[in-house]
């Protein structure tokens, strides 16, 4: 939900296998820790950004307007079982789905090497935290926190592109096409320090986990999920 321009000027190093933040940057709220509440919001979205920023700007004026109590969470990428992946959102499942039933993927723009980085979220972590924050409600209630999986639970595309050939032991061709394309950014990853400290909450589930839950719930349900995920 964070605007382009800012998240594309975070100064990066290009590494074997990933993009790592720069220890000195210019803009506020971005570190080696990842990018926290305070990295500036004034700024073009894509239309998807803009609808979850819009549902953060409603939750705070019906929270001012009515008294609600309210908490709102932004959310990195949240994988694991259920999940529907497409070409478009939901990149977990797109990848593991086509390591299982086959299928071309591709390193899509800065360079075509899949050094682009994400983290990940195991989605019963999130239910974790939702439930604490709802029990402590009053306590919470007017908090932004930035919730994901931070620098321990991230991956580039390349890394995840192993992880996904080691647990379900196969190969599939990756294609590179070095463009990006509008809205595509090099680098998000959740510091989660705030939410951690207010909420006593840290990810449970590692990167490989979240793989082996979604590997076995794909396998579980082949024939129900092929004709959607192929």
């Amino acid at each position: 939900m964070y605007p382009l321009r800012p998240l594309c000027g975070i100064k990066l190093k290009e590494g074997e296998t990933r993009f790592t933040v720069l220890p000195e940057q210019t803009l506020p709220g971005v570190s080696e820790a990842g990018i926290s509440e305070a990295f500036p919001l004034e700024g073009a979205r894509s239309l998807y950004g803009a609808t979850k920023y819009a549902a953060e700007v409603f939750i705070n004026e019906y929270a001012q307007m009515y008294g609600l109590r309210a908490i709102v969470n932004r959310c990195g990428v949240i994988a694991g079982p259920w999940q529907m992946g497409r070409i478009d959102q939901g990149i977990m499942a797109l990848w593991i789905s086509r390591h299982l039933f086959g299928g071309a993927l591709s390193y899509i723009g800065f360079g075509g090497k899949g050094l682009q980085v994400r983290d990940m979220l195991h989605v019963r972590d999130l239910l974790d935290l939702v439930v604490y924050q709802a029990n402590e409600i009053d306590k919470l209630k007017g908090h932004t926190f930035n919730v994901g999986g931070g620098v321990t639970n991230s991956a580039s595309l390349y890394e995840l592109t192993g992880l996904c050939r080691h647990v379900t032991g196969n190969s599939i061709e990756i294609r590179s096409a070095p463009e990006e394309r509008p809205a595509d950014i090099p680098y998000y990853v959740t510091d989660n320090t705030a939410v951690r400290q207010a909420c006593g909450w840290s990810p449970r589930y590692s990167l490989e986990t979240i793989v082996s839950d979604t590997v076995r719930w794909m396998r579980d349900n082949q024939e129900a999920l092929r004709s959607i995920l192929e």
